[in-house]
């Protein structure tokens, strides 16, 4: 699927009420799918990139802590969050279709430098293939277990992933029982989440229909050659270097089953000079876990790092 060749801003909506999360939503049509995403804030722009099976809800309190000083900006990718979820006949659910929609979000908003990028989860590929595309317009980078390169060599893919990869067995698994999104909110952080925070996780993905997503997700990591993406992956793994000279803070949950010490080992042998927090009782949801200590973080990260005047 093309981008689209036009592109319009709705009115800002909030369709419904969401606990813990008060905000406003935007609208951006791509090719005549609601493209949901925040815009809080004014300032630098600060992008934050999801993953699976989470939304924008993710970033709430990163949102709340820091749209007095900067303008953040939290698209919900299509199939996700409060995003249309279109079948496989409207949309093409490939990382390189998520790098074009965000690229059309940014390029509407007139966001074209000085972007520091906020990454989690899926959201660190799609954010980085949009920094390789577009490496002058990244000045800084925050990274929250997710991953820009290959599966390391010494790390094997989670039995839990497999399964859901596994033909007829996965989109059971996905689609028919919600086991991914039911898992994650059960092991993906260490602390329970309150019943509220489990609602928000879950309100998007809500049947069968509506979570097409979180499946085509799963089946779209690349773990071979031949694989859809995997060539792109090895492209922007290649190019990483380009970024080692960029602000870098990383804030890290040791308990991750997924993305573990093989993932954080591989980014600190990549960049030597990044500056790397890790929590010992975070897991993969680390802004759960963690969160006030990594909001504290990130400002301080941002205020060390200031954009130069004038760029």
């Amino acid at each position: 699927m093309n981008p689209p060749a036009t592109t319009e801003l709705k009115p800002t909506e909030r369709p419904f009420s969401i606990p813990l999360y008060p905000f406003v939503g935007h609208y951006l049509d791509l090719d005549g799918l609601r493209y949901h995403y925040l815009d809080e804030g004014s300032g630098e722009p600060l992008v934050m990139l999801h993953g699976n099976p989470t939304w924008s809800f993710y970033f709430r309190n990163l949102v709340l802590g820091l749209r007095d000083n900067y303008r953040t900006i939290v698209p919900d990718h299509i199939g996700c969050g409060l995003s249309d979820k279109p079948d496989d006949s409207r949309y093409e659910y490939s990382l390189r279709q998520r790098v074009a929609d965000l690229e059309t979000l940014l390029d509407r908003l007139e966001l074209r430098d000085n972007l520091t990028l906020i990454l989690h989860d899926w959201g660190g590929m799609i954010g980085m293939a949009f920094a390789h595309r577009h490496p002058e317009r990244i000045k800084r980078l925050v990274i929250l277990n997710t991953a820009a390169f290959p599966l390391p060599a010494s790390k094997r893919l989670p039995l839990s992933l497999k399964c859901c990869r596994t033909p007829l067995i996965g989109p059971l698994l996905v689609r028919g029982l919600n086991a991914f999104s039911l898992g994650a909110v059960r092991y993906c952080a260490c602390k329970p989440l309150t019943p509220e925070a489990r609602r928000g996780y879950l309100l998007p993905y809500d049947s069968w229909r509506n979570r097409l997503a979180v499946l085509r997700f799963v089946q779209d990591i690349p773990l071979s050659r031949g694989d859809r993406g995997y060539d792109l992956v090895q492209e922007v793994a290649a190019g990483l270097s380009r970024f080692a000279a960029l602000p870098m803070l990383i804030c890290w949950g040791e308990r991750d089953f997924v993305f573990d010490g093989h993932f954080l080992d591989e980014w600190c042998r990549r960049f030597p000079a990044a500056e790397v927090h890790r929590f010992a009782e975070a897991g993969h949801y680390v802004l759960e876990d963690a969160g006030a200590d990594i909001l504290d973080l990130i400002s301080a990260f941002l205020q060390r790092h200031p954009l130069a005047a004038g760029g």
